[in-house]
């Protein structure tokens, strides 16, 4: 643990680096889109998918992607007579969870009963815990180790367990809406905060560091795209010193970036509203990603349209004093802990560190790979070459198909002067084709091994120099960017597989 001093040292370190090395999240920031006279008030609802096989109450699948409808059990159809067996698993997740954000877990919660008909909430009500959620308070940090330049510390109202709903599918058919249950059933950890964030960089912020705790812990996969963590803001204006204003429910944004964007746009359109002397009606909108604009969905519900009562086929949850301290020993490290371990014992910054975090899995993929390695090459390889070749082949980090082996050997090539780093992006991209060997088998039958061979790459080298003269006067003139051109030439000529060692040593002996 850090002492007080420690810590307010290493912040001012980390400050530093974030200020010189990232430029992640500087786009969107409300931080200068109104006047000082108005100050934006923002909460957060937060619905994260509860890592477990199976469903909240009963076993069926909770695997993604699968055929519709074929992840049903007669009792996420809610077929009369069912009676729901709570799923363990999902309790010591959410436990772990709360645990982490050092919420006040309750030893004793219970389900309600939320009521409202939908065509995808098969039983005209929502299993939730709205009297007596699982945990209560907590907060989450955000800070110059999230890319925040100061430290803020957003509490956190209360967690609870609930059953997601189905899908409802409007696009298939037109005037009809199609029903996929697979998803029904689902648990989901809920977890509301306080409204204590002020600009939309803060809530970005705030769910980039609960999407790291919930992978660190393994409770979510966190994956906003694939939906299994969505989140609802909740935005209003007011002038400091006055009551805080109507809020409006932005739902289902799912992106950090289309959130913070959302946040956005409707404080500008409150403020809008309220200088030309009208008001903020409370109600529920959505978020249009290719107007950047907000729009109306319904009025605002309130607790009584949800008819909350308990719930009558579960029992209330009793947990022990032990099994809290279980589960409490049991947490892996946590994203600041994290952190600060990988910038210290392998030397990368901090923009490198949150890319690694950032991809389910990243930070332990880096780690194998780094073994007897140079840290800052294999980080280097991973955020630039993989991320991007993977993204540009649309594949997701979760299914990236190089192994943490094939990934070594190439860099490991690289070091020993057997390819250039240009040929190693070219064995990278024949990996994550399909490409199951190694580099050395790889470019043994490719013939991209480097050219080594000091007599050939002299004769290369002078014949690249005799004809071009006119840019060799160039450079004998002081014009020294000349001087990558003839690089180029010589790489160009072997195809990138010329030592860039040798080529400078020949090249800088013979125009020099």
């Amino acid at each position: 643990m850090f002492t007080t001093t420690l810590k307010s040292k290493f912040n001012n370190i980390i400050i530093n680096l974030y200020q010189n090395n990232t430029t992640h999240l500087k786009k969107f920031s409300t931080q200068n889109l109104y006047r000082e006279k108005w100050e934006a008030i923002i909460g957060l609802e937060i619905h994260a998918q509860i890592n477990s096989k199976k469903k909240l109450f009963s076993t069926s699948s909770t695997s993604f992607n699968e055929p519709v409808n074929t992840n049903v059990s007669v009792i996420d159809a809610a077929f009369p007579g069912t009676i729901p067996r709570l799923n363990p698993k999902c309790i010591d997740l959410t436990v772990a969870t709360s645990l982490a954000l050092s919420g006040n877990v309750q030893l004793v919660s219970s389900f309600d009963r939320k009521h409202y008909f939908y065509p995808d909430l098969p039983a005209g009500y929502q299993i939730t815990q709205h009297y007596a959620p699982i945990s209560l308070g907590g907060k989450v940090t955000v800070s110059p180790l999230d890319g925040l330049e100061y430290e803020k510390d957003i509490r956190i109202k209360q967690i609870q367990i609930e059953q997601d709903t189905g899908k409802s599918i409007h696009d298939v058919r037109p005037g009809m809406a199609l029903i996929d249950l697979n998803r029904a059933g689902t648990g989901l950890m809920e977890i509301v905060t306080e409204p204590d964030m002020r600009t939309s960089k803060e809530a970005g912020l705030a769910v980039r560091k609960l999407q790291a705790l919930f992978r660190a812990i393994g409770s979510s996969d966190g994956n906003m795209e694939e939906g299994s963590l969505r989140c609802d803001v909740n935005v209003s204006v007011h002038e400091p010193g006055t009551p805080f204003g109507t809020r409006c429910e932005i739902k289902n944004l799912n992106s950090v970036k289309f959130l913070m964007a959302a946040v956005d746009v409707e404080i500008e359109r409150q403020i809008a509203e309220l200088n030309k002397g009208g008001t903020v009606i409370q109600e529920t909108r959505g978020y249009n990603v290719a107007t950047n604009q907000t729009f109306r969905l319904r009025t605002k519900e309130t607790y009584t349209d949800y008819r909350y009562m308990p719930e009558s086929d579960l029992p209330p949850l009793i947990l022990t004093k032990d099994y809290l301290t279980r589960i409490y020993n049991s947490l892996p490290e946590l994203p600041d802990d994290r952190k600060r371990r990988l910038m210290s014992q392998y030397h990368i910054s901090l923009n490198d560190v949150m890319s690694l975090m950032r991809e389910n899995g990243g930070v332990e993929y880096f780690e194998e790979v780094a073994k007897d390695r140079n840290s800052r090459h294999v980080v280097n390889w991973i955020t630039h070459e993989l991320y991007g070749l993977l993204n540009i082949k649309n594949i997701k980090f979760d299914h990236n198909p190089v192994t943490t082996q094939q990934l070594g050997s190439i860099i490991d090539s690289i070091e020993t002067d057997e390819i250039t780093a240009k040929i190693g992006k070219k064995v990278l991209a024949q990996m994550i084709s399909g490409e199951k060997r190694l580099t050395p088998d790889i470019i043994q039958e490719k013939g991209w091994k480097q050219l080594t061979n000091m007599d050939e790459l002299e004769t290369i080298c002078k014949n690249i120099i005799s004809k071009n003269s006119e840019q060799v006067y160039q450079y004998k003139q002081g014009n020294k960017n000349i001087y990558q051109w003839l690089v180029g030439q010589v790489m160009r000529e072997t195809k990138s597989k010329a030592s860039p060692k040798l080529v400078n040593d020949i090249l800088t002996k013979y125009l020099d």
